[in-house]
Parts: C-alpha cells; sequence; structure tokens
C-alpha cells in the first residue's frame, strides 16, 4: 500500500493526553507494525535526555500501542562529547526506513547547528513527497519554516532578536512560512509570553527580518495542524487555533476547521477575499493587551488551578468530601501528564499544591472540619437552659458554677437584655 503523506505541526502537547487522539490516528493510517522513530535531537544537549527518550517511548506504548525506536541523534557534530558516526549513520538510517517519524521539545537553535549540512532535511521532505509522516512539536516545529526565532536565546539569555535560517520542509510543499508553536502561551501571567514566549513586541521584530512574502504560521499550545499532501488540505486538531498572522492582520482558525493547502501556499489572498474557503471562516483576531490571559487549555496548568479553587472552596464551605475529591483529582491529573515531556514548571507547582492540601487535611483532621459552634451548639445551649433556671430560682451560687465552667473551655457568655448569647474565642 502507498504510504499516506502528512506533515502535522503541533504547538505543544505533543506527549500529553491532548494529543493522543490526533497520534492514533495518524498511526492508523500506516501498515501494522507502525515503523515509528523519535528524532531526539533538540533536547540532545540536555543530562536528561535519555529520560526524555523514555518517557515519549513509553507515551508512545502506552497511549498509542506503537512501539517507538530511539533515533539516538542527541549529536551529529562534536559539543563537549565527540559525536559517534556509527550512532549518526544508525539513526539517520532508521529515519530513512521509518514511516512515521516523530520530534519535539527542546532547543531549535541546537537542533539546527547539529542537523547542519546532514541528511535530516533531505529524509523529512523525502517522507512529504513520497510516503511517511513527519510530527514535528514545539522546539522540532520551529525549525520547519524559512526563518527560525532563538526562543530560548532571546527570552532567557536577553540575545537580540534573530532570523536564523530553517530547515525550511515547509517550502518543499510549497509554504512560505516562519512556524511559532507555543502561540497562546499565558506562563508569564503579568508579562507577554504569547508567541512562544516572545510576547508582541519581539514578534514585530522578528517579523521585520524575514522576507516580505514570509508569514507567521502560529499553533496554540495543545492544538495541531495536520497537512494532508494527498487531499490537499490541513485540519485544525486539539483544544485552540492556528492562526495565520499578515504581519498586520491575523486569521484564527479554531479546532476543527479544514483549510484548503491552497490557501497557506497563498495566505496573502486573504486579504483581499480572493483566497478558497476554509470549512471555518478565519476571525480576524482582535488586540489584546500584553497582560491579557487567554482561556486556559486543558492542560494539567488547567487541572492545576480547577483543582485548587475546588479545593478552597470546599475548606471555606467547611465539605471534607469535596476537599477530597479536589485532592484525588489533581493527583489524577498529575498522573495523566506524567509522561508528558513538557518543560515548564508546572508538574513541580502541582506537587506543591498536592502536599498543601494534604497539610490542610491535616489540620482538619486534627481541629474538625466543621464548624466548631455547630458542634457545640447543643450542650451550649442545653447548659444555658439550665443556667437561666437557677437564675430564675435566685440560686446564683449554681449559675456561676455553671459560668466558670463556661470560662474554662474559652466559651463566653454574655447575658443581654434579650436573653443570654454565647460565642467561640475565634468569633
Amino acid at each position: 500500500m502507498s504510504l499516506p503523506r502528512i506533515l502535522a505541526i503541533m504547538g505543544s502537547g505533543e506527549t500529553a493526553p491532548t494529543m493522543v487522539t490526533t497520534h492514533r490516528r495518524l498511526t492508523s493510517l500506516l501498515p501494522s507494525p507502525v515503523k515509528a522513530v523519535v528524532l531526539d535531537t533538540p533536547y540532545g544537549f540536555q543530562e536528561n535526555a535519555p529520560e526524555l527518550a523514555t518517557k515519549a517511548v513509553e507515551y508512545f506504548k502506552t497511549s498509542i500501542n506503537v512501539d517507538l525506536v530511539v533515533a539516538g541523534l542527541v549529536r551529529l557534530h562534536d559539543t563537549h562529547i565527540a559525536a559517534d558516526p556509527v550512532a549518526i549513520e544508525r539513526g539517520l538510517r532508521a529515519l530513512s526506513d521509518a514511516d512515521y517519524i516523530f520530534a519535539g521539545p527542546g532547543s531549535p537553535t541546537y537542533a539546527l547547528r547539529q542537523w547542519s549540512g546532514s541528511s535530516v532535511a533531505r529524509i523529512m521532505i523525502d517522507k512529504l513527497n513520497n510516503g511517511g509522516i513527519v510530527t514535528f512539536a514545539s522546539a522540532a516545529a520551529l525549525t520547519l519554516g524559512k526563518a527560525t526565532v532563538p526562543v530560548y536565546e532571546v527570552y532567557k539569555v536577553g540575545q537580540d532578536v534573530q532570523a536564523l535560517d530553517g530547515l525550511d520542509i515547509l517550502a518543499a510543499i510549497g509554504i512560505n512560512a516562519a512556524v511559532i508553536p507555543h502561540y497562546d502561551n499565558t506562563e508569564g501571567a503579568n508579562h507577554d509570553t504569547r508567541f512562544c514566549y516572545l510576547g508582541e513586541a519581539r514578534l514585530q521584530m522578528f517579523e521585520s527580518l524575514l522576507d516580505e512574502d514570509t508569514y507567521v504560521l502560529g499553533v496554540d499550545e495543545h492544538t495541531g495542524l495536520v497537512i494532508d499532501l494527498d487531499v490537499a488540505t490541513a485540519s485544525v486538531v486539539g483544544n485552540s487555533n492556528v492562526t495565520i498572522r499578515l504581519r498586520t492582520e491575523s486569521f484564527v482558525y479554531p479546532t476543527g476547521s479544514v483549510i484548503p493547502l491552497s490557501l497557506l501556499q497563498s495566505p496573502y489572498s486573504l486579504l483581499t477575499g480572493s483566497g478558497e474557503a476554509s470549512t471555518s471562516h478565519p476571525v480576524p483576531a482582535a488586540p489584546s493587551a500584553p497582560n491579557a490571559v487567554a482561556p486556559q487549555a486543558s492542560s494539567l496548568d488547567a487541572a492545576l488551578a480547577e483543582s485548587t479553587q475546588q479545593f478552597d472552596q470546599a475548606m471555606k464551605d467547611r465539605d471534607a468530601l469535596s476537599a477530597v475529591r479536589a485532592v484525588l483529582a489533581l493527583e489524577q491529573a498529575m498522573q495523566d501528564w506524567s509522561i508528558d515531556t513538557l518543560q515548564s514548571d508546572v508538574l513541580v507547582r502541582s506537587r506543591s499544591a498536592l502536599r498543601s492540601m494534604i497539610s490542610q487535611l491535616g489540620d482538619a483532621a486534627i481541629g474538625g472540619v466543621r464548624d466548631p459552634r455547630e458542634v457545640v451548639a447543643p450542650f451550649v445551649e442545653a447548659m444555658l437552659s439550665v443556667r437561666a433556671t437557677v437564675r430564675a430560682e435566685k440560686r446564683f451560687d449554681l449559675s456561676d458554677v455553671i459560668r466558670d465552667v463556661f470560662a474554662s473551655l474559652n466559651i463566653e457568655v454574655r447575658d443581654t437584655p434579650a436573653g443570654a448569647e454565647w460565642s467561640l474565642p475565634s468569633e
């Protein structure tokens, strides 16, 4: 059977629950057993590169039911460690033989340096021309276009914005674009981290360095664009949107949209209204403030926010059962997302929140979750009735005994014209 010719671009979540359906659908199009390979170069510089590769293998095995082979191409040129020519040739051969090639997180600039002068780009283009599925996500997705922005160097180190030469695999299918994953990122909270941590100002700088006819193709987090070359369409999958940004004009395609390939190849027709229609009309993006926080996608971040809100409300309402449910929901979300190779601190924050919840439940186990007044009220009211009776009989010695007992229990009793009132120390 002839193999499908597909390029899938994922904004993030490539090894998360949100992309399971997409990976399954794509691998189902291939002969069984699927010959799948993870291209591990983008994170090859990291000390935990073997762990990230293992997580990807585990994700595909447990969630996709596909055995993923690790290419072993962590370096194709010497770094502080010499490159192994035998491992390089073995890895390149694995890519050539694969029907499904997957690459994800890491550093786009490291990947480009290592792939420079190699056959990696040619192998990817060959799959798109002759049959095979190429899935690039996150850092790897940044390398697909004509130009690549050095995200880490700009965001973390303060390097000036540059437009580095990308692999330009998109050019092989007639698309002249620079890919920006993590397009709707809100991790900065009080500062602008949209557009893969660049923010609006730096994205505009990047655009000014592009050729006049090169546009920005933005893919939101936990969202993908599946370009099927055999039917000349591109489908938006996952949680959110894909954006065609033509400098000052942006056109947004929500999940479920099917975009003609011709529109990705000639996007400026959108400005004149002459472009071929998609199944979902693009929505011109509204201007947003730099600090604007977009709605959260279904992610561990969202699960953390939801569980924390539910737990806090349950504790405020003194609802022990709902508090426990919130703790269990967060723990389950952490388990569901544990295989994800995400590079943010959300797992650390989730673990910290979970420990705090457990600590609060421990305090509640000692002091009780129910309102203390609700617990002691029947007994206090009964004794106050007895006290009122003995006072009416002018047996003040007994009345004083009851008052002293209340005082020893830190229950304050006040006699008013309307009758006795009582309160606990915390009230």
